[in-house]
């Protein structure tokens, strides 16, 4: 158990070093997840950099729905059980992630081949740099509040959860926290 919570707090870590501001709607360029900037020809991942310093796919498109309220767990971290692709997936809300992070589990549970996406850069983690394979999600919806074309990771790690990361959350119209509800609009 012990070593679970710790690879979750490396996870975390991870994905905190380039904390995203919800308020700008765009992540910083040193962001946790960093894309490479070389000659990638994967057509499924941006290599433009995009307005306002962040990495976006285009076309990008805002939320559509209403708005979910999410309860804290009793770890205090918000969850969220996310339709992503068609395949429901538990996800922890972390607003310090770039993108959405899954793990290797939650992607091939959603019909990706992981080893068919070529490793494309590294995510920073407290025990060094690990290998992360980016691709675009078509759907990620959360009770009716769905954003299309959502960048994320498989991060190859034993992260124990997906994150539901910035590529999400920063295409919403609002986030918000008042004591042990999260928003979600």
């Amino acid at each position: 158990m012990l070593g679970r919570f710790l690879g979750l707090a490396a996870v975390i870590a991870v994905v905190s070093v380039g904390v995203a501001s919800i308020a700008s709607r765009s992540a910083p360029a040193d962001a946790a997840v960093e894309p490479d900037r070389g000659g990638d020809d994967n057509p499924n991942w941006t290599t433009q950099k995009g307005k306002g310093g962040g990495w976006s796919s285009a076309p990008s498109t805002s939320a559509s729905g209403g708005v979910v309220r999410l309860g804290r767990a009793e770890d205090s971290h918000f969850y969220a059980d996310a339709n992503v692709d068609g395949t429901s997936i538990r996800m922890m809300v972390d607003s310090g992630a770039s993108v959405v992070a899954l793990t290797r589990r939650d992607a091939e549970a959603i019909g990706v081949n992981v080893d068919d996406l070529p490793v494309t850069g590294t995510a920073r983690t407290a025990g060094g740099d690990v290998p992360m394979r980016r691709l675009i999600l078509d759907s990620v919806d959360v009770d009716g509040v769905e954003v299309r074309r959502v960048e994320a990771a498989v991060i190859d790690a034993d992260m124990g959860v997906s994150l539901l990361g910035q590529s999400y959350l920063s295409k919403l119209d609002a986030v918000n926290v008042e004591g042990d509800t999260m928003t979600l609009r």
